[in-house]
């Protein structure tokens, strides 16, 4: 199995725990660097760093912002002329990566 393959099989078995009801929290240990309309995330505790596409980037801020998955998948229904499903499986791909490589939790949101 190469390492993409192996990728591609941990996706489809977060996808299988993850749902569009959902919630997503970013840890303290990431920090955001805006360069340019894009984000570079770099996770403090594991010395990874992600730079994400205009794409990826509208997902992250969304989910900065909403937590929810379903309502992140709402904004970005309204944003972009996408299927349903398309979108489904977008977002849930992004997130199950983000989760793979310690870019987001899951569980309760804390609100304040």
């Amino acid at each position: 199995m190469t390492w993409q393959e192996g990728i591609d099989t941990l996706i489809r078995l977060m996808k299988g725990v993850l749902t569009m009801a959902s919630q997503v929290r970013i840890p303290d240990s990431i920090a955001v660097h805006d360069l340019q309309g894009e984000l570079l995330l770099l996770n403090s505790a594991t010395g990874v760093s992600v730079s994400l596409d205009p794409m990826g980037t509208r997902m992250w801020l969304l989910i900065q912002e909403h937590h929810a998955l379903d309502k992140v998948l709402d904004a970005l229904l309204h944003e972009y002329d996408v299927t349903e499903a398309q979108c489904v499986h977008d977002l849930l791909s992004f997130v199950a990566r983000m989760l793979e490589e310690g870019f987001i939790e899951t569980g309760d949101v804390e609100t304040s």
